[in-house]
């Protein structure tokens, strides 16, 4: 190790002697930018030398990285300045690239236009085509143009690109809809799910699986006939989810599968390997230093892998990332989207003739409900709760979670009902939904509201007739963002809900702007409730 790992933190440091190891238990066929770079990768980021770690897992070596590793235990930086120089010489860093027409976050230049006008010419800032990465990068090439989120979020995301259709299809680009579903298919055919993001560094986890709802966007007359066109790729989805279940027995685990009592599967967030995330490097590894346990790295990327990084949700005690329990939960959302993607299978199957996968699937669909309400509907409470899969309890921390059945139309009329009576007093602020009733300084706690659950809230409620407060939602939401928007001339990642007009706060970086599912949601709920947009987002514009 250099002088600069010499002078750092024991534990950054150490971490170098394991990446050969690492790379093998992380189950990855390509290696991210620490396994190949070890104490290179250790000390850039122990010495902070970018404000965002992000930026070093982005940066494109020069050569390979092999060369640069050996050029890198020759000189030996021994300080901050000389190491951030053998970064200059060896590695191109990522442009921030522009995030909005206007300025974004620093300030609108010149008169404001219209919302609308402003979501309709982001789509082409945020519009990327690489259908091939540079060599040495961690980018992973797709060959259909996609849109990114914004900001520091340079590559296409998983979740993230549902709500971003939305907005596309109010904006009527159906060609950019079809081609990121091309690109979701094309990653399930090389690596046999959808990692979290297009980076190498993220090839270890997927995200909330929404490819079965990207895919209906495709043909919104008749879903079933696109669920027959990406049939292949909807089945190896739902198999690398469930992949290990047919071995599994009671109270046992394998990947993403739980098994809470013979035969019943349930699934939960995992993350194959067990090393801090490339992108949050420091950060999780000064947490696993103050509060050393087996597994912390695990829970954190499986945390990451939920999207909600970070949620009290996810928290032992309610307050602490240090007591993070992701992977003991069967969580609501994760299979409440499992139901809508074996529903999506056996109407794919059945418009295909094949009746033995379309009878399979429907079973399928039909055991995960029932294993909903088993396990995931609290009844005395009226409400879905995630649940600890070994004993069986619920987990007492309420969110938004709870309305994903509703969603995928697993829910009863009276489960709705509930779900309908616990948003509105748990959930509902003035700005539109909080992510959960408390107030961590986490970005998935209280007072963050973020587009996509905003969205699920309002189209769940909408499928059960409970419209008024679907309408409500809305109405605060477009509020939040048209008002924030008139003072700031962007549109953002996240709000404060309980101030509307604020951009949201917590977490691990910057409120970024752009925003890839706030655009898409807001430009979808303009077309859902045209006149109630009018009404409470006055001066938006059309």
């Amino acid at each position: 190790m250099s002088d600069v790992c010499a002078v750092g933190r024991a534990t950054l440091c150490a971490l170098g002697l394991a990446w050969a190891a690492a790379r093998a238990d992380c189950g990855v066929p390509e290696p991210s930018p620490q396994q190949e770079l070890g104490g290179l990768y250790a000390a850039v980021e122990q010495q902070s030398l970018f404000a965002d770690d992000k930026v070093f897992a982005d940066a494109l070596p020069r050569e390979d990285p092999a060369h640069i590793v050996r050029a890198y235990e020759a000189e030996q930086p021994a300080t901050r300045e000389e190491l951030a120089a053998f970064v200059q010489a060896h590695f191109t860093l990522p442009s921030p690239g522009p995030a909005t027409p206007e300025g974004g976050a620093q300030g609108r230049r010149g008169p404001l236009e219209p919302l609308l006008a402003h979501i309709d010419r982001l789509w082409p800032l945020l519009t990327r085509r690489t259908p091939v990465a540079p060599r040495f990068s961690s980018l992973i090439a797709v060959p259909a143009p996609y849109v990114v989120p914004g900001g520091r979020f340079r590559e296409l995301y998983y979740w993230d690109s549902y709500f971003t259709m939305l907005g596309l299809a109010a904006s009527g680009r159906q060609d950019l809809i079809a081609s990121m579903v091309d690109d979701f298919a094309h990653l399930i055919d090389r690596y046999g799910h959808v990692p979290n993001g297009t980076r190498t560094y993220y090839l270890s986890r997927s995200q909330p699986p929404f490819f079965f709802a990207m895919v209906a966007l495709t043909r919104p007359d008749d879903p079933p006939a696109a669920d027959a066109r990406y049939l292949k790729e909807l089945r190896a989805e739902h198999a690398y989810w469930m992949r290990g279940a047919g071995r599994l027995h009671a109270g046992e685990a394998n990947a993403h599968v739980v098994s809470p009592a013979r035969g019943v599967t349930l699934n939960r967030y995992w993350d194959e390997c067990d090393l801090p995330r490339d992108e949050s490097y420091r950060a999780d590894v000064e947490l696993a230093g103050a509060h050393p346990r087996t597994g912390l790295y695990r829970e954190l990327r499986a945390a990451a892998e939920s999207g909600w990084d970070f949620s009290s949700r996810w928290f032992a005690d309610g307050a602490s990332r240090a007591t993070l329990e992701t992977t003991e939960l069967a969580p609501v959302d994760l299979n409440a989207l499992l139901y809508g993607l074996e529903q999506a299978i056996g109407a794919g199957c059945e418009r295909r003739g094949a009746r033995a996968c379309a009878h399979e699937f429907a079973r399928r669909a039909a055991a995960r409900r029932a294993a909903l309400d088993r396990y995931l509907w609290d009844a005395p409470r009226g409400r879905y709760l995630d649940a600890y899969w070994r004993s069986g309890a619920h987990s007492a921390r309420t969110s938004a979670a709870m309305l994903y059945p509703l969603f995928v139309r697993a829910a009863s009329a009276a489960q709705a009902q509930g779900v309908a009576r616990a948003v509105a007093s748990e959930l509902l602020a003035p700005g539109g939904l909080v992510t959960t009733p408390r107030n961590t300084g986490e970005q998935w706690d209280a007072p963050q509201g973020w587009a996509p659950l905003q969205w699920l809230a309002i189209e769940g409620l909408r499928a059960y007739g409970e419209n008024a407060l679907a309408m409500d939602i809305a109405c605060r939401w477009m509020r939040s963002v048209a008002r924030h928007y008139e003072r700031s001339g962007a549109l953002v990642e996240k709000y404060d809900v309980e101030h509307p007009g604020v951009g949201g706060g917590g977490g691990e970086y910057a409120l970024q702007v752009g925003f890839g599912w706030t655009n898409g949601v807001m430009r979808s709920l303009v077309v859902l409730y045209p006149e109630e947009a009018v009404h409470c987002a006055p001066g938006m514009g059309q």
